[in-house]
């Protein structure tokens, strides 16, 4: 359930104005622990979706047509799943970059303390997707080879904004689609649970990153910043093209082949991806982060 306490240190008539307090303020009113929120006991319904159907990667195409109706939901459970699994994933690469940022400072400052939150937030995410996705009678999707291999790189070398913007694509991406998932009737209850308590701890998360991506482009100069802007147009590509597995289609039943060039020319969900991204683009074009070798690896995500 959500927690109702507030921290001890905190002087209730003289609120936080710094970010980071002011999160850990919300934080401590306002968090979930999903071991008892999520419904883990009741067995799968298979009458309801794993996600809002127009969020599918052959939502709007002839063979999205094609499928009966138990299809489509067996599909849209495997992607939620395979979501879930990529979510696991960047989760434990955002977790290494924050550590490194705090590294040795002082555990007492109001930065510091949130970090150790959020990453906390993070620890019980990962479990709760995990547990979501075994529900969801799906296998441990990971990323390919090389994505896994250019996470390793980015969690070892990224810091400053490549770091906190990196962060906050991969954030955005998600909140939007979750967004939906968690109003939607049609997607199963205990899915719609994890969506709800991800995107309102998120939410935070997204905040602690923009300000940090904003604090460390006031140091940047010319060539760190288009350096960096390429660095996390680069991983938001790699984020976004791992977060739907393809092995999600002959889990489901479907013809591998078909539905993988069917999902690669899906109009659809590349307007769906775009219309997602467009509060995440002003943000880093305001950051002056849209140079033109970034803008053609967002253009090749379909992010704009």
């Amino acid at each position: 359930m959500a927690t109702s306490t507030t921290r001890p240190d905190v002087d209730t008539a003289a609120p936080n104005t710094g970010v980071a307090g002011r999160l850990l303020d919300s934080s401590a009113k306002l968090s979930y622990d999903p071991l008892t929120e999520v419904d883990w006991e009741t067995p799968l319904d298979e009458d309801f979706h794993g996600a809002s159907p127009e969020w599918s990667t052959l939502y709007g195409t002839p063979y999205w047509d094609e499928l009966t109706e138990a299809q489509r939901k067996e599909l849209t459970r495997q992607e939620a799943a395979s979501v879930a699994s990529t979510g696991i994933w960047f989760e434990m690469i955002l977790q290494q970059l924050i550590l490194r940022d705090i590294y040795a400072k002082d555990p007492g400052d109001d930065k510091v303390q949130w970090a150790l939150t959020e990453i906390a937030d993070e620890c019980r995410h990962s479990i709760m997707f995990a547990r979501g996705a075994r529900k969801l009678r799906a296998p441990a999707y990971r990323p390919r080879r090389v994505a896994v291999e250019l996470g390793r790189a980015f969690k070892t070398l990224a810091f400053g904004e490549a770091a906190y913007a990196a962060i906050l694509v991969a954030e955005e991406v998600l909140d939007v689609m979750q967004r939906d998932w968690m109003r939607d009737e049609r997607v199963v209850p205990f899915v719609r649970t994890i969506n709800n308590i991800h995107v309102v701890e998120e939410s935070r998360h997204m905040k602690f990153a923009r300000d940090e991506t904003r604090k460390n482009l006031a140091k940047a100069g010319p060539v760190r910043r288009h350096i960096h802007a390429f660095v996390i147009a680069v991983a938001a590509y790699v984020i976004v093209t791992s977060m739907v597995n393809q092995g999600v289609y002959a889990n489901a039943g479907l013809d591998p082949k078909r539905a993988l060039a069917a999902a690669r020319s899906n109009e659809h969900h590349k307007a769906m991806m775009r219309s997602s991204c467009s509060g995440l683009m002003d943000f880093l074009a305001s950051a002056r982060l849209l140079t033109k070798p970034a803008l053609a690896f967002y253009k090749r995500a379909h992010l704009i």
